[in-house]
């Protein structure tokens, strides 16, 4: 139950948020290896890309990759939320005081992260194939013209075998590791700091809010470098063995990025972050505090 509850807590959230997901993908393929100044940007900030998605690809445009995200919320957070709940109610994550220890709760959570995003790592592949996907004129990173996530999965399947659906899997593992760890140590350590002082009412759910929020913002300042280069592995065009034709790694990706476009180029579409990861983080979290509420509330 513990592990049901997680993922549809993260697809209720998905739904909310993945036109931003949209946004970030295509933001931070834009004028990939280029100086700045050297490129046309398409999308100039967040809302302007929404603008411009909806006038040239339509308003369904939007919701690009909604299915693979879906499926991948459900299979990365039911297992990393539900892996990390199962530990805190079992005791794991406090010390002999019963005091929540910050450094368990970031090694369970980074644990988590990893075995959910290795599992789900296929669905995140096609899902970035598809969402950066788009009209000529305002394409940006390699174009794979997907027709769907089963078409997509088969013929990368087909050509590459099930090494070539693992592509950039080890590469995003440390994007993973910084946001899960980040993400569920913050929100644990600051929920046990509102109830410690008692500034809402005992179970209330503004306190899981509340820690939503300053979860989401640690989660965005420390993961974007990761999650642009993770991006840009899993887009990248292939040869005919399934290797990566620019990156050879997430730290090779990193590095070129950053002599290329400067330290900024690591932060692209790190509003569009926000907005995205902000309001997932907080949705997800806060779905996920309520139903395991309701859950226990109604079971004991």
């Amino acid at each position: 139950m513990d592990f049901l509850l997680s993922g549809m807590a993260a697809c209720g959230a998905c739904v909310f948020t993945n036109p931003l997901e949209v946004v970030k993908t295509r933001m931070q393929l834009q004028g990939e290896l280029k100086a700045p100044g050297t490129y046309q940007r398409h999308y100039r900030n967040v809302f302007h890309a929404f603008f411009t998605i909806g006038k040239v690809d339509g308003l369904a445009a939007l919701q690009k990759g909604l299915g693979p995200a879906l499926l991948y919320q459900f299979l990365m957070n039911g297992i990393r939320l539900g892996t990390y709940g199962l530990a805190e109610r079992k005791g794991y994550l406090s010390t002999d005081e019963g005091v929540l220890s910050p450094v368990r709760s970031a090694a369970a959570g980074a644990l988590a992260g990893v075995i959910g995003a290795y599992l789900g790592s296929p669905i995140y592949l096609v899902k970035t194939h598809l969402q950066a996907q788009a009209t000529s004129e305002i394409a940006v990173g390699h174009q794979y013209k997907h027709q769907g996530m089963f078409q997509a999965l088969t013929q990368i399947g087909q050509k590459h075998g099930l090494v070539g659906l693992w592509r950039g899997a080890v590469g995003g593992l440390p994007r993973v590791v910084i946001g899960s760890s980040t993400q569920l140590c913050t929100f644990s350590s600051t929920k046990d700091f509102l109830s410690q002082w008692e500034i809402f009412p005992p179970q209330s759910w503004k306190a899981a809010l509340a820690a939503a929020m300053v979860s989401g913002m640690a989660v965005v300042l420390a993961m974007t470098p990761f999650d642009v280069a993770s991006t840009r592995l899993y887009n990248q065009p292939t040869d005919t063995h399934g290797k990566g034709l620019m990156y050879r790694g997430i730290f090779d990706a990193l590095l070129q990025t950053a002599r290329t476009e400067g330290i900024f180029g690591m932060y692209k579409g790190i509003g569009a972050s926000y907005f995205r990861l902000g309001p997932h983080t907080v949705l997800s979290l806060f779905f996920w505090d309520q139903l395991r509420s309701l859950y226990n509330t109604y079971t004991k």
